[in-house]
């Protein structure tokens, strides 16, 4: 299993930006998912193993941009014009698939989580 670590969450105002951080070792296809408060676990962003190809929820798409650096084993979540909607656990997880996955299903090994506060 491969060890997944996210960092970067914090508290910001609405419309401000924010990165997200999460190294795991090895060239995987990995994905960005979110909890909020009393709601289920629902899908951020994807990319595949390379890191050429993405995929996005609809209510990020414009405003986040995932990427992943396989020399430096580390995936990026650049958050911009945050909403406070957007508050809420943040999850980095890996898959073997070669991805882009948009089912959280289909990836084994998650991160403990990094919280993200946006207020109004």
């Amino acid at each position: 299993q491969v060890q997944v670590e996210e960092s970067g969450g914090g508290l910001v105002q609405a419309g401000d930006s924010l990165t997200l951080f999460c190294t795991a070792s090895g060239g995987y296809a990995m994905g960005w998912f979110r909890q909020a408060l009393g709601e289920e676990r629902e899908f951020v962003a994807a990319i595949d193993w390379i890191g050429s190809n993405t995929r996005y929820a609809d209510s990020v798409k414009g405003r986040f941009t995932i990427s992943k650096s396989n020399a430096q084993n580390t995936l990026y979540l650049q958050m911009n014009s945050l909403k406070p909607e957007d508050t809420a656990v943040y999850y980095c997880a890996a898959t073997t698939k070669s991805g882009p996955v948009v089912s959280e299903h289909e990836y084994k090994s998650w991160g403990q989580g990094t919280q993200v506060t946006v207020s109004s």
